[in-house]
């Protein structure tokens, strides 16, 4: 797939904008570990080499990665009613016309099943998006290519969602905070966070470094 820089010449990303300022200032407040960056930080990349995504993304090894990702995850099938064990032959018989889809940009993910899952709090539930199991083998294919790029211009205080980087992490920069003298902790949880991130936003910003089909 060939981009040109014409196509993308007239887009404009006004970032700053959309900066939210920190309540703590780090100079101010010594004993409190924090940081003034919201949405953009300086390293975020903007001339990555990124022409080519579509094919890395539809390379039989990447897709058959993707697969076994999907087939170890297990999880319950999506609106389709296909299983994670009719997959496989499903792919096998329709590979190459959702491949040819993906190419002329033609192929459209499933809704997703909503489901609501218990949370500690008596009495709440939590609301899930199950995609279909052949949607999530293409976005675990998509994510296999572009998370390597934006890995690096993540943030180091971050460790949701990460390769390599869970909670015994944040546990250990936690303790390391401690011993480097910070003495309070801010607790919280965004009320439907994922519901609420502005679309529009967030692509602007992933169009600083991905410009193939943004």
């Amino acid at each position: 797939m060939n981009v040109t820089n014409d196509r993308f010449k007239d887009r404009q990303l006004h970032i700053e904008d959309y900066l939210q300022m920190v309540s703590t200032e780090l100079k101010e407040y010594a004993e409190v570990s924090a940081c003034q960056r919201i949405t953009e930080n300086n390293r975020i990349i903007t001339d990555v080499q990124t022409d080519g995504l579509l094919e890395k993304i539809l390379q039989p090894t990447n897709l058959n990665h993707a697969y076994k990702k999907v087939k170890s995850n297990k999880g319950a099938g999506g609106v389709d009613g296909m299983s994670v064990d009719e997959l496989l032959p499903f792919l096998r018989d329709n590979q190459v016309q959702l491949i040819q889809q993906l190419k002329d940009g033609k192929y459209r993910p499933n809704p997703v099943r909503r489901v609501e899952i218990p949370k500690e709090t008596k009495g709440e539930f939590r609301k899930l998006g199950v995609p279909t199991v052949v949607d999530r083998v293409f976005q675990q294919a998509i994510t296999q290519v572009l998370s390597p790029i934006y890995e690096e211009q993540f943030s180091e205080n971050s460790f949701g969602f990460r390769p390599k980087r869970g909670a015994h992490d944040a546990l250990k920069q936690c303790q390391q905070n401690v011993n480097d003298g910070y003495v309070y902790v801010v607790d919280m949880d965004l009320e439907k966070f994922f519901d609420t991130v502005c679309q529009s936003k967030l692509m602007e910003v992933l169009s600083r470094t991905i410009k193939e089909f943004l």
